[in-house]
């Protein structure tokens, strides 16, 4: 049957569901609500009560107060009429005390997992989250989240409480049918005490575990997502309350704020890839540019030679040119290497660090560490351009630095973000760095990517003292900070000289 009760969410002090309003009765007076402002005049009505029951005994035995006994039994009477007034207040109040008690719980309870919802960028993580949370604030065995797309079409179906291989029994997700189709079609929420009695209800298909009692709501985005929220078998309870209700509509609200979230992140996520490929682009093109006109010149000296007779110059250019060209290969396999770290608008950095890291080593041959703290989120602009300086940094590191081991660590310490990557190998003084006659870019482009972001880049060498490259970049206030650092992947033993 469909709930027409308040939700609770909203609403001036001493509306239904409010801290200062409380429910009396049973079943027959459910929608009987008490607030503080009604107990006052309550309060009042019953002192008047009391004083007119007590005029009224004291004029029933007026005759009998010039005695002992009629004085007592007008005292007694008023003892009596206090004691009653003050248990009918205290009960109250009790009442109201425990449902604040209640609410609080729920508070804490919705807070913590709101901020479990804030924490998660990725938009499967977070439907997943939360149905997860949904489940347990409210005290359900089971939990779905459906994504809706056009024509009211289940698009995907999450589920909790529900495990991988009873889903695969259970075959493809719901259409939207039956009393799924209620909330879909109707925006409208739903709580029932016996499925199977609804007369909108269609069943369940073969393999389906039983389920009784449910109660769903819609979650309301500004984004295009949208979806719906269902909890199924109350824990404990034959069926779900209101309140149960109002704490689902108020955790789905959060709900909604933290899928808008995400889905920005990812929009933002694919735009920040797109440009990067089309950065990606002009690089190799102007790259190719330059490659070309060193190959020009490398064979018209090699025609020239070999006009003059002088085969060794002419092998030692070819010699040249055949090194120019593997090491065109090289930068251009990197630069689709790192165009697949980032090929989804769900990636993370410190997976895309270490499948990168994980590759370059079985390509380089040199051991590198890396260290990252997982629990560091940022803008997907800053994280791309993050994993580019360190793709771009170790690439130096395998041409230029004939280095056995590097390093790569990524953490915040005192508001501040710290990239460095070191090696062992021959170094080089900075302050003497000539242009080669085959193109680089490796240095002036990191910095471009560290300044764009508002970083400040540093490098340190000293031949043969290997080089050390350092980005600082202020983290913004209120963003979490760095917990325990994750390792991976590792050389044991593997040290900076």
């Amino acid at each position: 049957m469909k709930s027409k009760e308040s939700d609770g969410s909203t609403g001036a002090p001493g509306a239904p569901g409010s801290p200062a309003a409380i429910q009396l009765g049973g079943p027959a007076r459910k929608g009987l609500t008490l607030t503080l402002r009604r107990l006052r005049v309550l309060a009042i009505l019953g002192a008047l009560a009391l004083i007119l029951a007590l005029e009224y005994v004291r004029h029933q035995v007026s005759p009998y107060l010039v005695s002992w006994q009629g004085l007592a039994l007008m005292n007694a009477a008023v003892f009596v009429g206090v004691v009653f007034l003050l248990g009918a207040m205290f009960s109250i109040i009790g009442r109201m005390q425990r449902r604040l008690e209640r609410q609080n719980r729920e508070l804490l309870a919705l807070h913590t997992a709101a901020l479990d919802l804030y924490r998660e960028l990725a938009l499967e993580a977070v439907l997943q989250t939360v149905v997860d949370q949904a489940r347990q604030l409210v005290g359900a065995r089971y939990g779905a989240l459906s994504v809706v797309k056009e024509q009211n079409r289940i698009e995907s179906f999450t589920t909790s409480g529900v495990s991988d291989a009873e889903r695969a029994r259970i075959g493809p997700p719901p259409e939207g049918r039956g009393l799924l189709g209620v909330v879909l079609h109707e925006g409208q929420r739903l709580r029932s005490n016996e499925i199977s009695r609804d007369p909108r209800s269609v069943g369940f298909p073969p393999n389906h575990p039983p389920m009784r009692s449910l109660v769903a709501v819609p979650i309301l985005c500004e984004g295009p997502f949208r979806g719906n929220l269902y909890l199924a078998e109350k824990l404990g309870e034959d069926s779900f309350s209101a309140d149960d209700e109002a704490t689902l509509v108020r955790f789905a609200t959060k709900a909604a704020i933290a899928i808008d979230h995400a889905y920005l992140h990812q929009q933002l996520a694919s735009l920040a890839v797109a440009q990067e490929r089309l950065r990606i682009a002009h690089e190799m093109h102007d790259g190719l540019a330059q490659v070309l006109g060193y190959v020009n010149t490398k064979a018209q000296a090699v025609r020239e030679y070999l006009r003059a007779g002088r085969a060794d110059e002419a092998a030692r250019q070819l010699d040249q040119l055949a090194a120019a060209a593997r090491e065109v290969y090289s930068d251009v396999r990197e630069s689709i290497i790192g165009l697949r770290s980032v090929a989804g608008a769900d990636w993370r950095l410190v997976e895309a660090l270490g499948e990168y890291v994980a590759s370059w080593q079985g390509q380089s041959g040199v051991v590198c560490r890396l260290r990252v703290d997982g629990s560091l989120r940022f803008p997907a602009v800053v994280e791309l351009q993050l994993l580019r300086i360190v793709q771009e940094a170790l690439a130096n590191v395998r041409k230029h630095a004939q280095a056995r081991h590097a390093e790569v660590d990524l953490e915040v310490r005192d508001g501040t973000l710290l990239l460095t990557v070191a090696d062992d190998g021959v170094g080089f003084n900075p302050g003497e760095l000539r242009r080669s006659e085959f193109p680089r870019f490796g240095l002036s482009t990191m910095r471009e990517r560290a300044e764009s972001i508002g970083g400040r880049f540093e490098i340190g060498s000293a031949p043969s003292g290997g080089t050390l490259i350092k980005l600082e970049l202020p983290v913004p206030a209120g963003r979490p900070s760095a917990a325990a650092p994750a390792a991976a992947p590792a050389a044991a033993g593997a040290r900076i000289a």
